[in-house]
Formats: structure tokens, C-alpha cells, sequence
């Protein structure tokens, strides 16, 4: 697996593991559909939430946050979109952004939960 393909998916476990102690329950991972991708889909009740996990392992090509696009979120709401409408009933949801910076000397990581990011 290509060192790009690595940190993203480690960046993912750690947000998957963040969400699980807040409480979410995970439903779904890397849902893919042409046109878009969503990283995590959790449920906490009966409320959605569709979360993007961007990980960094330096700032040199800007911050996690700095690389959810006008075309990225156009294509996370896609994915939404198409996954709810396989639900097939009307469901309350939101998008979050979770940005993880990962220090490779002191193997830490920062991360930040953005709640209702809009799309």
C-alpha cells in the first residue's frame, strides 16, 4: 500500500476510534459511489453523520482542514445524497470534518472535530 494510502487510513482509525468513544456508532466506511466518497458514515440515535477524515504528517502542503475543497465537499455531498437516498426514508444528518495532524518523531497525533461543516 503506497505511504500516502497508509497515513490516510491510520488517519481514519483514529477518527473512527475518537467517534466510538464519543459515543457514535460506526455504520459504514469508505462508501464509495461514482462522483464521491465518504469516509465514515456513524449513527448517534437517530441522527447521521457523515464524517471526511484529512490527515497531514506535516504542514509543507498546508493544514488537514486547508484540503477540503469546493470540489471535495461537492463530492462528499454527492455521496451523501446517493447513500440517503438508498435509505429510502427520510433520515436528520449532518457532515463533520475531523483534521488529524500526526507528529512521525513523537508519534502523536492532533486531532480536531468539526461538527456541521457546510457543503
Amino acid at each position: 500500500m503506497p505511504y500516502k494510502q497508509q497515513i490516510g487510513k491510520l488517519g481514519e482509525q483514529l477518527a473512527e476510534k475518537h467517534l466510538i468513544n464519543k459515543g457514535f456508532l460506526i455504520i459504514g466506511r469508505n462508501y464509495r459511489v461514482r462522483g464521491g466518497e465518504i469516509d465514515l458514515i456513524c449513527r448517534q440515535g437517530r441522527q447521521y453523520f457523515f464524517i471526511e477524515v484529512k490527515t497531514r504528517t506535516s504542514a509543507t502542503f498546508g493544514y488537514p482542514e486547508e484540503a477540503l475543497t469546493f470540489f471535495k465537499k461537492r463530492r462528499i455531498k454527492t455521496a451523501i445524497l446517493r447513500y440517503l437516498a438508498e435509505q429510502k426514508r427520510p433520515v436528520k444528518w449532518q457532515a463533520d470534518l475531523i483534521a488529524i495532524e500526526l507528529d512521525k518523531i513523537s508519534k502523536k497525533a492532533q486531532l480536531r472535530h468539526y461538527p456541521a461543516i457546510e457543503l
